[in-house]
């Protein structure tokens, strides 16, 4: 079976998976260290990521967060100058396997940006376009995929009749949406958001949430947020992460509520950051 037949075999199958989540590791960070150029920028990241749940990324500006985000899917390799130490593996497969295809890392490995960036295209095509890029032309594939991301969404019912309108007539909180529909139409196993809702209004930023918690039956999320009380509202376990380093890690209730150390608990009071 070819990669494009496995990939539209993969995509036909997403619409009826509705497999229990699971308590298993999916991402593994190993003693992971980071450098831009000379400038050492995480500190001896461990952590492990479980499978179907909602994980979120708190600090301040700096800390780190985002670049660790980035290179869950290696999205910094396009960074001129950067390295690293240890390992972030998926399914136990190193990221960095010399032997790794980055492009289909990407597609299991889905990406949200902070702001919204949908392609001058019509509503279809942005939806499709990732899998028009691996080759796939199958039009029942692709209308089936367009439906069923957008459904997946929350945005099926408000687009279902202007799909050859232009993406960029849409709200902004349309907009993330219609991303975040871009970023599933593949079938990635994870979702990773950087700040999905810093640029939407607080009506907007609810939908997402809510949106988050629904895609949860099917994908491992990890988010980046400056919003304690977004990280506290959707996240099942958060991550602590000042200066590089990664402080604490663990149930959100438990991080928000009785934090182990001491700069977490001075971070979430208001004390710094």
């Amino acid at each position: 079976m070819t990669d494009k037949a496995i990939l539209e075999e993969k995509i036909m199958s997403k619409a009826s998976d509705n497999d229990s989540p699971q308590e298993n590791s999916l991402i593994n960070i190993q003693n992971y260290d980071f450098f831009y150029g000379d400038k050492q920028v995480l500190f001896d990241v461990n952590m492990d990521i479980p499978a179907k749940q909602i994980v979120s990324f708190i600090g301040p500006s700096g800390c780190g967060k985002s670049t660790l985000l980035r290179n869950i899917n290696r999205m910094n390799d396009l960074v001129d100058g950067v390295h690293h130490n240890g390992d972030i593996t998926i399914n136990g497969q190193s990221n960095y396997d010399p032997h790794l295809d980055v492009i289909s890392l990407r597609r299991r490995v889905g990406m949200v940006f902070q702001k919204s960036n949908p392609f001058p295209k019509s509503i279809y095509e942005n939806v499709v376009y990732g899998l028009r890029i691996a080759g796939v032309k199958n039009r029942s594939v692709l209308d089936e995929a367009v439906e069923r991301s957008l459904r997946a969404s929350f945005l099926w019912e408000e687009v279902k009749d202007r799909l050859k309108d232009s993406a960029l007539g849409l709200s902004g909180g349309q907009m993330q949406r219609l991303c975040i529909a871009r970023a599933i139409a593949s079938g990635p196993e994870i979702i990773l958001m950087d700040e999905p809702c810093s640029a939407l209004d607080p009506i907007a930023t609810l939908k997402i949430e809510e949106l988050i918690h629904e895609l949860k039956k099917n994908y491992t999320i990890v988010i980046v947020t400056h919003s304690m009380q977004q990280a506290s509202r959707v996240s099942d376990k958060t991550a602590f992460f000042y200066l590089g380093e990664l402080i604490e890690y663990s149930d959100t209730d438990q991080l928000f509520s009785t934090p182990k150390e001491k700069k977490t608990e001075d971070y979430i009071s208001g004390r710094f950051g």
